[in-house]
Parts: C-alpha cells; sequence; structure tokens
C-alpha cells in the first residue's frame, strides 16, 4: 500500500529510542522527512547518523529539546516549518513512565505525558492547518485498563490525551486537520522497560507474559500503525484510539 509520505515533513518528539525510534525509521522508510527530538545530545547525533545512514534516500534531523519545556519546544517547531515551509504530521511520543503515587510523579507525568503533547500540537498547529496535516498521540492500554500500574498518573494522564486527542478531532475535522492516538500494550525492545523489568523484577514480568494471550509482548511494530493513521490512507479516520496489544485489554470498544 503507498502512503504518499514522500513530501510530508514529520515531527516526533522522544524519537531516539523504542517506539519513538521506530516511528522515525518508519517514516523515513516511506520517503518523508522526519525531524525528531530528545534531551541528550550524543543520542540525538547517534541516532541522526544511524537512520540517515539507514535511509539515503529520505531525510532526518534530530534535535535537542527538553520537551517539558514550553519555549524550547516552541523554538524547534519554529525551526523545523522555517527550514522546511511546513509541517504536515507531528507524533506526541514522549513519556515520563512514571508510576509512583507521588505528587512529584504525578507532576512529572503531566508535564512530559499530557502538556509536552499539548504544547508541541499547540505550536504545530497553525502549520498543519495549512497543509491539513495529521496528529497522532502515544497513549496506552493502561489508559483503557485499571492494569498493575494503579494507582498511578501514567494510566490517568494517558486517559486524559486520548481525551484531548479526541476533543481536537472534533474541532479541528472542519479545518482538515485529523487526529488520532495510538494505544500501545507492553512493549518489548533492548534497553526498554520490560528488558529491565525481566531481570529486576522476574514474577511481574511472567505475569504479564502470562496476560498477553498471543504469548509475547508488543514490539515496536506499533510505529507501523502510527504511519499508517499519519498517511492520506486514514484520510476518513479521525477521533479513534487505535489499541496495538495483541489483544492484552479485556474490555470491548465500543
Amino acid at each position: 500500500m503507498k502512503l504518499n509520505l514522500e513530501k510530508k515533513v514529520v515531527l516526533v518528539t522522544g524519537g531516539t529510542r523504542g517506539i519513538g525510534k521506530c516511528i522515525v525509521a518508519e517514516f523515513l522508510a516511506e520517503g518523508a522527512t522526519v525531524c525528531f527530538c530528545s534531551r541528550t545530545a550524543a543520542t540525538v547525533e547517534a541516532v541522526e547518523k544511524e537512520l540517515s545512514a539507514a535511509h539515503p534516500n529520505a531525510t532526518c534531523h534530530g534535535a535537542i529539546v527538553d520537551v517539558s519545556d514550553p519555549a524550547q519546544l516552541e523554538a524547534w517547531v519554529s525551526s523545523v516549518a522555517a527550514a522546511h515551509n511546513q509541517i504536515d504530521v507531528v507524533v506526541a511520543n514522549p513519556s515520563a513512565l512514571s508510576i509512583a503515587d507521588t505528587a512529584e510523579s504525578w507532576n512529572a507525568c503531566f508535564q512530559t505525558d499530557m502538556m509536552a503533547a499539548r504544547n508541541l500540537i499547540q505550536a504545530a498547529l497553525p502549520h498543519l492547518e495549512q497543509t491539513k496535516g495529521s496528529i497522532v498521540s502515544i497513549a496506552t492500554v493502561s489508559a483503557r485498563d485499571v492494569d498493575f500500574t494503579a494507582p498511578s498518573p501514567y494510566g490517568a494522564l494517558k486517559a486524559a490525551l486520548i481525551h484531548y486527542t479526541a476533543q481536537l478531532a472534533h474541532t479541528l475535522a472542519p479545518k482538515g486537520v485529523r487526529a488520532n492516538s495510538v494505544s500501545p500494550g507492553n512493549t518489548y525492545f533492548k534497553g526498554g522497560v520490560w528488558e529491565q523489568i525481566e531481570h529486576g523484577n522476574p514474577a511481574l514480568f511472567a505475569s504479564q507474559m502470562k496476560a498477553n494471550v498471543m504469548g509475547r509482548m508488543v514490539r515496536p511494530e506499533v510505529a507501523d500503525a502510527v504511519v499508517f493513521l499519519a498517511s492520506e490512507r486514514a484520510s476518513f479516520i479521525t477521533g479513534q484510539n487505535l489499541n496495538v496489544d495483541g489483544g492484552l485489554c479485556t474490555g470491548v470498544q465500543y
């Protein structure tokens, strides 16, 4: 299926590891120009070099941005728009992955999971309206099911992100801008949270593996869903939350 992303300019926050890095790579594979950000200079440089070499026919730019800082985020979006004269897609990806039920944890999660997404989208919105662009926010199945992370800010604030994305879909549809969210299940990648849990808390890892009815955790294949939703092939899909979880969620989504 041809997704017609070759002339698109895509912004991805948190694009140096795990799901975010795979999203960047998948857009590059489709020929898009991808601008991603993260907080660590060495990591940004290494990932830009790696993905540029892997996808020589596409354009990849990394930037050092703390997404919890609204000024840094707005400056980055403005610089991308100035350099490329358009923004077609924004993917709000990073998470504090904070599950401690403390005031500090709630605040960190609110700034990174919720406000960073809101600030990214608001900064990019004038450009998305010009291009009839697309928004994809990365949520989690913990926003749909009360799971082992409860009580914590993680699922609660990702649920808020899903709701906010649906609000955007409703209010921006007349302007031709679409907004959807993707909720991955337990996602296993090298160096990720679930690899750490596998070694540090084998009992939790075993229980969650048992809960995954397809016999494995999600791989960063979740990037395929993100790229599809952002593309013209999904031109009549907006306001949706797509679970990519292998049937982990037990509730029925109507």
